[in-house]
């Protein structure tokens, strides 16, 4: 395959084609060399695949490991203060989506009980409940206010506190460790002890658990013997972090989306029908989790490039959600779309775990912000909106909003 665009350099990340859209070297790359070669800072010969074909293909290889214990893990960006690797990281317990079978088969089988399409469903009305509340108290606010923090970050925490079995009250523990986890570039140490002091929490919180088992996801694994306290750790810590960050930033940023769409948001306002289609175009077209990582255990061919075994491989679900290849004017948000196929949540044996309960939450949350907020706005230039580039889930730091009416 010819390769007219030079090889990048450690991951290209700045936000130049806009807010919501891939770095403009990434989709050239796309479109160029979709199995593309990649320096990275510290000197290893690693690969970036940006196209869809070729991302579906490895995210259902297992030869392609999700383990960052059996060689060394690259990382494909500047860290300031964070030493070069020279061995493996360790295994964390539990933390199943840096397992592979049968491990991870293991793990996921315990947790899958908790996440059916039928208990999701289940928790459809309660799900409503809780955005609505926040919504009342939302509308008791003189706007402008921040919609992260009024909103789009309370309704997720509360919905996965209560089926954790998490203290909502202990929230602020684990949402300001969460986040100094998830920084890019955070120092190690910082970033270590942000995960200890989580990971602390959580152990003391299950140990509980399995001494006083209550009505929870948390509960139910700790009823299973075969589970150590530090599986159940990393268990807690993987759905409690994904719980509620994700889903977060795809109703802050979404919100953004429709805002800066304003023929899309009116289409939706008027046929609420169309929300079940909307939310898994803006799954697909703004892809808040991104980047993943691959360690190829053996050489491996893929889209028409040899991967050596040892390689760590980066991908880019956001590319390869945007690739023309697959969805015919991948950059336009069409709420009408049917994105089905998207790469947001996952392929194969990491398919996301609770994917259903986020759809329930982005369309309850969705749904109701549009309705009681007829003439939502952004209370700030689009372009003055701090963008979570510095985050390893994309976003929005602060949303700004203001409204001239709402319905109580």
């Amino acid at each position: 395959m010819s390769n007219t665009v030079a090889v990048p350099y450690g991951l290209p990340m700045e936000r130049d084609a806009g807010p919501f859209d891939p770095p403009r070297q990434i989709t050239r790359l796309r479109e160029t060399r979709p199995v593309s070669p990649m320096v990275f800072p510290d000197g290893h010969e690693g690969w970036l695949v940006t196209g869809y074909d070729a991302v579906r293909r490895l995210m259902a290889d297992t030869r392609f490991s999700s383990r960052q214990d059996i060689g060394i893990l690259h990382v494909p960006y500047e860290t300031p203060g964070m030493p070069t690797a020279t061995e493996p990281s360790p295994q964390m317990p539990g933390v199943f989506i840096a397992m592979d079978p049968p491990d991870h088969t293991r793990m996921r089988r315990t947790l899958t009980g908790a996440f059916t399409v039928k208990r999701m469903k289940q928790l459809e009305d309660h799900i409503i409940d809780v955005a609505e509340r926040q919504l009342d108290e939302m509308a008791r606010l003189t706007p402008p206010v921040d919609l992260v923090k009024e909103f789009a970050l309370p309704v997720p925490s509360l919905v996965i506190c209560e089926l954790l079995g998490v203290p909502y009250a202990d929230r602020d523990t684990f949402q300001v460790n969460s986040a100094k986890f998830l920084i890019k570039d955070q120092p190690l140490d910082e970033k270590m002890a942000a995960y200890g002091a989580l990971s602390t929490y959580l152990a003391e919180l299950v140990t509980h658990k399995r001494a006083a088992p209550g009505d929870d996801i948390l509960s139910d694994l700790a009823r299973d013997d075969d589970l150590t306290i530090e599986e159940l750790t990393g268990a807690a810590f993987l759905l409690l972090l994904a719980g509620h960050e994700t889903t977060a930033n795809m109703l802050a940023l979404g919100t953004f989306a429709l805002l800066e769409n304003p023929e899309q948001l009116a289409e939706l306002r008027a046929d609420p029908d169309l929300l079940p289609d909307a939310v898994e175009e803006l799954l697909r077209y703004l892809s808040v989790a991104d980047i993943f990582y691959r360690y190829a255990t053996e050489d491996i061919e893929l889209g028409g490039e040899t991967i050596r075994e040892g390689s760590t491989v980066v991908v880019s679900l956001l590319a390869a959600n945007r690739d023309p290849q697959r969805f015919d004017n991948p950059d336009t948000l069409d709420i009408r779309r049917k994105a089905r196929g998207h790469l947001s949540l996952g392929h194969g044996v990491h398919l996301c775990l609770g994917q259903q309960l986020a759809r329930l939450e982005m369309r309850a949350g969705f749904e109701g912000l549009l309705r009681r907020f007829p003439t939502l706005g952004l209370a700030v230039p689009a372009g003055d909106v701090k963008l979570r580039t510095d985050m390893n889930i994309y976003g929005v730091h602060e949303l700004p909003v203001t409204w001239t009416e709402a319905s109580r």
